[in-house]
């Protein structure tokens, strides 16, 4: 029977080990679908929402 190859043990591209690659990752992949997330909510205000705020901010700062 063979074993499994220690993921601490084996070097992958760039000289990470395979377990610091997959953790590389879980994190890559974690931040991706929270921007995704975030691109969809800014998505579902209407244009006219956006215009709205757009002129509230713009004047603001004018008396």
């Amino acid at each position: 029977m063979m074993e499994k190859p220690d993921p601490d043990k084996i070097k992958g591209p760039g000289g990470l080990t395979l377990r610091q690659i997959h953790e590389q990752v879980k994190l890559s992949t974690v931040r991706d679908r929270e921007e995704s997330a975030q691109d969809k909510a800014e998505h579902a205000i209407s244009r006219w929402q956006r215009f709205s705020r757009y002129i509230r901010r713009k004047n603001k700062g004018k008396p």
